[in-house]
């Protein structure tokens, strides 16, 4: 019999898995990106420019903060596109989000320390929490975003995701973000935002990064090119405090010492020369269209039995079942056919007085998304 750690033990729980299985299905996965609309074309000829041209000094190990003038394009992006406050200095660049969870989870956290968490709430950042021997707390969701839990409980740190709360899509007000930046300056409280799904907003006024309010130094702040881009591409970013680069750099050494260089130095490219910027430009309008058919088509074929809350950003749609409806069983059932619909339950430790299904539209051609909720009703309005 193998003898795990008492870390991987907590990892065995599904409520933690650091990954979602491997699928090939995209409707309705969330998270994914429309890979039929990414300029591949552009990506592949920058990419044999640079190969061409790569002085061979530049095959060596990388700085493990990430390549300078990419971590200088992710600092201008994020001023200008997300306010926040960091100059490249702060910016280190990761394989994405789940390496950011963890290396601040390394870092900052001791076993036993108690985390805040959204719940529901992401599970991959619940993982990195519990794999650090954390003790999580979850904390609900309003209609203004996280509900700190004030005298309740001092944590050592926050897991949030103001922008576009996941998986519920709630965007969290200015009020509540100044009561949180209150609560953890006034506290010590270390915040992990997770600006997850921020570039696609469809309505409204943008909204800034909780880290551009912070006057503390409080907050981490973390982001990927995989929902922007493609997730094979590997590649985000963790723009942290000035106190806490090189500890973070000095943890990321022992795990993969760098990012891989010719991918950074491609990536750099596309953000200089406008294609970045322009490819999140056209991705807004076509999932803000993609995510309108998925509506209509939700209305038409499953008004009865999906009721879709509003959402103003982001890829997918929460989709609430009737009462009493068993999510995970309605996920299992359409996953037979072929339909990948991730029920809410998977995203909580707690009950839940409504079940649903999370609908990923960003990835799913419109003749596509009509198809599959038509689909979607035959499978699910005889058992319901």
């Amino acid at each position: 019999m193998i003898s795990l750690s008492e870390r991987a033990k907590k990892l065995e729980d599904r409520s933690l898995s650091l990954l979602d299985d491997p699928v090939q299905q995209n409707a309705f996965r969330p998270g994914i990106p429309a890979f039929d609309a990414f300029p591949i074309e552009t990506w592949s000829r920058l990419t044999s420019r640079r190969w061409r041209t790569v002085p061979t000094e530049q095959l060596e190990y990388g700085d493990p903060a990430g390549y300078p003038p990419l971590r200088e394009q992710v600092a201008e992006y994020l001023r200008t596109a997300r306010g926040t406050r960091c100059e490249a200095e702060q910016v280190i660049i990761l394989s994405g989000t789940q390496q950011a969870f963890s290396l601040v989870a390394r870092v900052l956290l001791d076993p036993g320390d108690t985390v805040c968490m959204e719940d529901p709430g992401f599970p991959q950042m619940r993982g990195a929490f519990a794999a650090a021997g954390a003790n999580i707390c979850p904390v609900s969701v309003d209609d203004n975003g996280f509900v700190p839990p004030f005298e309740d409980v001092i944590p050592r740190m926050v897991g949030i995701t103001p922008s576009h709360q996941y998986p519920l899509g709630i965007t969290m007000s200015s009020s509540r973000r100044r009561d949180v930046l209150d609560w953890s300056s006034e506290n010590d409280i270390w915040i992990l935002e997770d600006d997850y799904d921020s570039e696609y907003r469809y309505s409204g006024p943008p909204v800034g990064a909780l880290q551009g309010m912070d006057d503390s130094g409080r907050v981490l702040y973390s982001g990927t090119f995989s929902k922007v881009l493609f997730p094979a591409l590997r590649l985000g970013y963790l723009v942290v405090p000035s106190s806490l680069k090189e500890p973070i750099i000095k943890m990321r050494t022992i795990s993969d010492r760098s990012p891989p260089r010719i991918p950074q130095m491609t990536l750099t490219d596309f953000m200089h020369e406008g294609h970045f910027e322009k490819h999140i430009r056209e991705m807004r309008m076509l999932y803000a269209h993609r995510q309108t058919v998925l509506l209509d088509a939700l209305s038409k074929h499953l008004g009865d039995i999906i009721d879709p809350a509003p959402s103003n950003a982001g890829l997918h749609l929460v989709g609430y079942l009737p009462e009493g409806v068993d999510d995970q069983a309605v996920a299992d059932r359409l996953s037979d056919h072929g339909i990948i619909a991730l029920p809410l339950s998977f995203y909580t430790t707690r009950s839940l007085d409504r079940g649903g299904l999370l609908l990923g539209y960003a990835a799913v051609p419109e003749d596509e998304i009509q198809k599959k909720v038509r689909l979607m009703a035959d499978i699910l309005e005889p058992l319901i």
